[in-house]
């Protein structure tokens, strides 16, 4: 009896090891199994491991000329151009002479400033002053300037004389008479209009014209 009650508790304490050693097996079957459902939910949260972040290289467009194409002209090195050659400036021209301003003594061999006439002696005489033309003035006139003391000068009553405005209207020179001049000079004496003129060789003028500028 004592040996057959030893023999049937051999078997069921390898029964009861083998229950234990399934329990523990199942238990840590089950902690795997847990471990790996977490470990999926992490990875479907996450980045797959096979995936890798976009490459800032392939993003970019690439500004390599592609195989075969022709360089741009912003790519193509530039053509030197050949320095100019140095050339000595060009001298400004000389400004256009102005008109000659003569100085005050000055005297117009054949311009005078007649202001009135004289019969005395039998013939006409002018009374005039021999001058020169000055520097323009504001306005754009240039003025007759008269030199020294009035001088009488006879004038010949066939001589030749041309006059306009203010003698007769218009601004181009016609011919009148002696007798018409001294006429004109007997109403506006003293009105110094300037007269080109020129003389015989008796020293009497047989040529006068009226000058465009008057004073």
């Amino acid at each position: 009896m004592g040996g057959r009650g030893t023999a049937v508790q051999g078997p069921r304490r390898l029964r009861r090891h083998a229950a234990a050693a399934l329990a523990l097996c199942g238990a840590l079957a089950l902690t795997a199994c847990n471990g790996d459902g977490n470990g999926g939910d992490a990875g479907a949260a996450g980045t797959s491991p096979g995936a890798s972040p976009a490459s800032p290289s392939a993003a970019a467009p690439s500004s390599a000329t592609p195989a075969g194409a022709a360089p741009t002209a912003s790519a193509a090195a530039p053509s030197k151009k050949p320095a100019p050659t140095a050339t000595t400036p060009a001298k400004p021209k000389p400004p256009a002479p102005g008109p000659a301003c003569a100085s005050k003594d000055a005297v117009s061999p054949n311009e005078i400033a007649v202001y009135r006439y004289t019969p005395e002696g039998g013939a006409y005489s002018l009374i005039v002053k021999h001058g020169h033309w000055g520097c323009p003035v504001t306005g754009g006139t240039t003025p007759f300037e008269t030199v020294g003391e009035e001088t009488y000068i006879p004038i010949a009553e066939d001589a030749k004389i041309g006059a306009h405005a203010p003698i007769l209207s218009g601004s181009m020179n016609k011919p009148i008479t002696t007798h018409e001049l001294t006429s004109w000079l007997e109403t506006h004496p003293n009105k110094g209009l300037v007269f080109h003129y020129s003389v015989n060789k008796a020293g009497v003028i047989d040529t006068l014209g009226q000058e465009e500028y008057t004073s």
